[in-house]
Formats: structure tokens, sequence, C-alpha cells
């Protein structure tokens, strides 16, 4: 057999290819399916979910218990474009923002002056925050600049959205905003 160096290195490429790939697709179909089916597991049901620590957007899985309905697994999405099941250390860690027994269960305020803070109930926390946006509105609204022009706008509140919104919910945000006056509104994605 007459090889010469061109030959030797097609040859070699395509040994190195067939070996290396040479095993893909040839995986029986009823191993692949018990495979799934091990990764969703009976007692649990599975949701998909977006991450609410940054404006990536990365994808979750979630397993919730099918006895008490808490979360008992939260890993990252193979099948999302985002991270394809890559987390961050934040996201990694997510599921201790959804169960944890230190954190609190309702709101908690603290007073003017007070070093302390105290529980409240929610109904109360609404009530407060809809009352001080209200008064704070209603002192600082102008319908007119000094030119005479309309201009319908409080400058004394401003908002900062966040990352964990998709965009029904930032339209309907910024509508509520808008029709409060509000004209310095932000977003975490743009900081």
């Amino acid at each position: 057999m007459n090889m010469n160096r061109r030959h030797f290195l097609k040859l070699s490429a395509t040994a190195a290819a067939v070996t290396a790939f040479g095993g893909l697709g040839i995986q029986n179909t009823a191993q692949a399916m018990d495979r799934a089916a091990m990764l969703k597991p009976k007692w649990s049901k599975q949701t998909t979910t977006v991450c609410c620590y940054c404006a990536v957007g990365c994808g979750l899985i979630v397993n919730t218990s099918l006895e008490n309905n808490k979360a008992v697994n939260i890993e990252g999405d193979p099948d999302h474009p985002v991270n394809e099941g890559a987390l961050c250390a934040k996201g990694a860690s997510i599921w201790q923002l959804a169960e944890n027994d230190r954190r609190p269960a309702s709101p908690l305020y603290r007073a003017p002056g007070s070093d302390k803070f105290k529980e409240v109930s929610w109904e109360w926390a609404l009530e407060q925050i809809a009352e001080r946006v209200k008064t704070t509105r209603d002192k600082s609204f102008h319908q007119m600049n000094p030119k005479g022009q309309v201009i319908n706008r409080t400058d004394a509140i401003a908002s900062l959205g966040s990352a964990a919104l998709d965009n029904e919910e930032c339209w309907a945000y910024q509508t509520m905003l808008r029709s409060l006056g509000l004209v310095y509104i932000e977003h975490q994605a743009r900081i």
C-alpha cells in the first residue's frame, strides 16, 4: 500500500472522528425512556419557571411534593435556551428562597426612630402603603408646568422595576405607575 503524508492524515482524522462520535445515536430507545422516567419522580410534580435573581432569565425545574405541596428540589432546566441547565451560585441555592423556616411569614414594620422591627398584618401593611403613596402623590402632583403646559405628574415618587417580571407584568406595572403620574421609572436590567 502506497501511503503518503496526506493519506495518513486523512486516515488518522477519520479514525479519530469515528472513535469520538461512533457511539452517538446507537443507544437503545427503551433505555433512554427508562432514564427519562427516572428523572421525573412519581412522588412530585415538575413545573418550569424562571430564576428571580437577575435579568438573565435562567430556566428552572421545580419539583413539588404531591403530599404537602412544598418544593423539594430546584434545578436548572436543560431544555431552556438561556442557561441550558446551568445555574450560577445564586440560582443553585434558590430552593432556600422557597423553603426557608427563617424567612418572615408576615410583613415587618420599623416605626420612625425605632431600632426594632415588629410583625404586622398584610392588610395593615398594604393599607399603609396605599395611604402613603396617595398622600405623597397629592402633595407633589403638578398639573401644569410654569409655561402653562399640561404635564400631570409627580416628582416625589420613583420606581425601580424587577427583572423577575415578564413582559405582560411589566406592561401592567408601567400602566399603573404612569396612571399615578410617575416619571422616574427605572428597571434593574438597565442599571
